[in-house]
């Protein structure tokens, strides 16, 4: 299955991912981006220091505003 990248304070979206058979790791630092399929993030702190470095080829989905469920919907879409 897809490894996915997820924010530690998205916990919900963690659980769900986890639920629907995902292998899920918490992005605690840029490194733990290397090999996701997808990652998912906040939104918080977008682009703070206006640098544009990546650590990733993954597709980054913003869950600001986003249910749990809408944010598993867009990974499956990212990933087909």
């Amino acid at each position: 299955m897809a490894k996915i990248g997820v924010e530690q304070s998205l916990t919900n979206v963690q659980q769900a991912l986890r639920e629907k058979g995902y292998d899920v790791v918490e992005l605690k630092q840029e490194n733990d981006a290397k090999n996701c399929d997808c990652c998912v993030v906040t939104g918080l702190d977008s682009n703070v220091m206006g640098m544009q470095d990546t650590v990733t080829k993954a597709s980054v989905i913003d869950a600001n505003g986003m249910s749990a469920d809408e944010v598993c919907r867009e990974v499956e879409s990212r990933l087909q």
